[in-house]
């Protein structure tokens, strides 16, 4: 088992005195930290599905505007 050793200052905080490692005891806060992680990543999942529906929309737009284009000019 590894040794511990409390760090200074900050109650919820220990270190691993083997690998040196600094770890959060603090379950409440690591769950929550987990919780914003997964909005966060849900967010830039969505923002990134936006980005590629207004890509395509613009995609689509200029296709439209190239075919009218084209029946005006005949």
């Amino acid at each position: 088992m590894s040794k511990i050793a409390k760090v200074e200052g900050h109650k919820d905080l220990i270190r691993d005195l083997h690998s040196n490692a600094i770890v959060n005891t603090n379950t409440t806060e690591y769950s929550l930290y987990l919780q914003r992680r997964k909005l966060r990543e849900k967010s830039n999942d969505i923002l990134r599905d936006t980005v590629k529906e207004i890509n395509s929309l613009k995609s689509e737009l200029f296709e439209i505007k190239k075919l009218l284009k084209e029946v005006i000019n005949k």
